[in-house]
This record gives C-alpha cells, structure tokens and sequence, in this order.
C-alpha cells in the first residue's frame, strides 16, 4: 500500500489528466483486497492471559 504518496503534492492540468486520474482512483477503489480468514481466541481475565502466555513460553522453548 502507497502510503507516502498520499502527503505528496501533485498537480493536474488538462482534461486527459484529470480522466487518466479519476479512472486511476476508479479503478483503486474497484480492487480490493481480498479477506483472509483466520483464527482468533479472545482472551478475558488475568487467568486466561497468564495460560495463554505459558502455552507461548513452552512454544517458544522448543523452538529454540
């Protein structure tokens, strides 16, 4: 994603720019990304955080 493009300044002069550019925002918007679907866990309470973080601390012993 072009994200530093969007603080740049930029001037557009003449009709053919001016469509050159609205079908290039045009077409931005048509192309979206598609979702990927993932699996989450919520975590609610202390107690959940602290099994979750020793499942990832013996995960990460073993890896090493």
């Amino acid at each position: 994603m072009a994200t530093s493009s969007i603080t740049k300044n930029f001037i557009i002069s003449g009709q053919k720019q001016v469509e050159m550019f609205a079908d290039a925002v045009e077409a931005s918007a048509n192309d979206q990304t598609p979702r990927v679907p993932i699996n989450v866990t919520y975590l609610q309470g202390a107690d959940e955080i602290l099994k979750f973080m020793e499942k990832r601390q013996k995960a990460d012993a073993t890896d090493k």
